[in-house]
C-alpha cells in the first residue's frame, strides 16, 4: 500500500462518526500506517524547504484511529516469567515494539520500553529506563539516557543526546500542531524539558534543568534578544545557542519586596571548540 492510497483510508475511516462502527479497512489502514512509522517511510512531521517544520495531520489521525480501534488486552509477560503483579493491560493496536539485533539499536537491559509505530534508526543507544511513544522518530547516532522520555511523534534527529531525565514532550491532538523537534547534533541536559512543539535547531546545548514551553521566553545574552512563540510559531532555540536556567525578576511593589523571581531559560553563548570539547567523551559511549 503506497502512501496516497494509506492516507486516503486514513481520513475515511477518521471521519467516522462517533458510535459508529468503523469500516473493515481500518484495521488494515492503523497496522500499515504503524509499519510505515516504524520503517520511517512517513513522519509525524516534515521539515519544509525553508526550515520551518509542520506536523502531517493524516499520520496523526492514524495514531488516534490506532487508538479508537484497538482492544484492551492482556500484555503482560508470559506465567513464570516475571511476578505474578508485574502486570500490563493496554490497546492491542499499539503493543511495545518488536526490536531483534538486525535493527542495529541498542536497548541496554533494565526496564525500557518502545512502543509500536515508533522509529528507531541504526546506531541509536537507549539507556534503561526510557520510553518512547508512539509516533515518535529517533535519528541515527541518538543516545536516549536513563529515565528520558521521547513523546509521541517527537521528531529527534540524529546525533542527539537526551540526557537523563530529559523530557521530550509529545503531542496527537489537535492534528495540526507540531510535535516537539530537537534537531542533528543538539544536547538536551539532565531534567531537561522541552515541550509544546518546541523546536531546538541543530548544534544547541541545553544546559540542565532548563525548561522549554510555549509561553517561556528566551533571552539571548549574546544577540540581545528575546525568543518568543506566536500564535503562528512554535518558540525556536537557535542553532549552536548554549542555553541554561536562569531567572527573571517579577515586577511590582510587593514581589520586588519580597525578592521574587521566576525561571527563565538564557543564551549564554554560542557553540564553539570548548563546548564541543566538553561534550565529545559521549561519543565513546556509542
Amino acid at each position: 500500500m503506497d502512501a496516497s492510497e494509506l492516507q486516503a483510508l486514513i481520513i475515511e475511516a477518521a471521519a467516522t462518526p462517533a458510535g459508529v462502527d468503523l469500516p473493515p479497512t481500518a484495521a488494515r489502514a492503523v497496522g500499515a500506517l504503524l509499519t510505515a512509522l516504524e520503517a520511517g517511510t512517513v513522519r509525524a512531521a516534515e521539515r519544509d524547504g525553508a526550515g520551518a517544520w509542520h506536523a502531517v495531520p493524516w499520520v496523526k489521525q492514524g495514531i488516534l484511529l490506532a487508538f479508537r480501534a484497538g482492544q484492551i488486552v492482556d500484555m503482560s509477560p508470559p506465567e513464570g516469567s516475571a511476578p505474578a503483579t508485574f502486570r500490563f493491560f493496554d490497546k492491542h493496536t499499539v503493543p511495545p515494539r518488536s526490536l531483534d539485533a538486525q535493527h542495529g539499536v541498542r536497548v541496554v537491559p533494565g526496564g525500557s520500553a518502545i512502543r509500536r509505530g515508533a522509529y528507531l534508526a541504526r546506531g541509536v543507544v537507549c539507556m534503561p529506563p526510557m520510553y518512547v511513544n508512539v509516533g515518535a522518530h529517533v535519528g541515527a547516532g541518538t543516545m536516549i539516557d536513563s529515565h528520558a522520555l521521547v513523546g509521541s511523534c517527537a521528531q529527534v534527529c540524529e546525533r542527539v543526546h537526551l540526557s537523563a531525565a530529559a523530557q521530550i514532550g509529545g503531542v496527537l491532538e489537535p492534528v495540526n500542531a507540531s510535535p516537539v523537534v530537537i534537531e542533528d547534533d543538539a544536547i538536551v541536559g539532565g531534567n531537561c524539558g522541552v515541550y509544546e512543539g518546541t523546536v531546538v535547531r541543530r548544534r544547541a546545548v541545553l544546559g540542565a534543568g532548563v525548561v522549554l514551553t510555549r509561553g517561556t521566553p528566551v533571552y539571548d545574552l549574546v544577540r540581545e534578544t528575546v525568543y518568543r512563540a506566536s500564535p503562528e510559531q512554535p518558540l525556536e532555540i537557535p542553532e549552536g545557542a548554549v542555553v541554561v536556567p536562569g531567572a527573571r525578576r517579577v515586577r511590582g511593589a510587593w514581589a520586588e519586596g519580597e525578592g521574587l523571581s521566576v525561571q527563565t531559560p538564557v543564551i549564554v553563548k554560542y557553540r564553539d571548540e570548548r563546548t564541543d570539547l566538553a561534550t565529545a567523551l559521549e561519543q565513546w559511549l556509542r
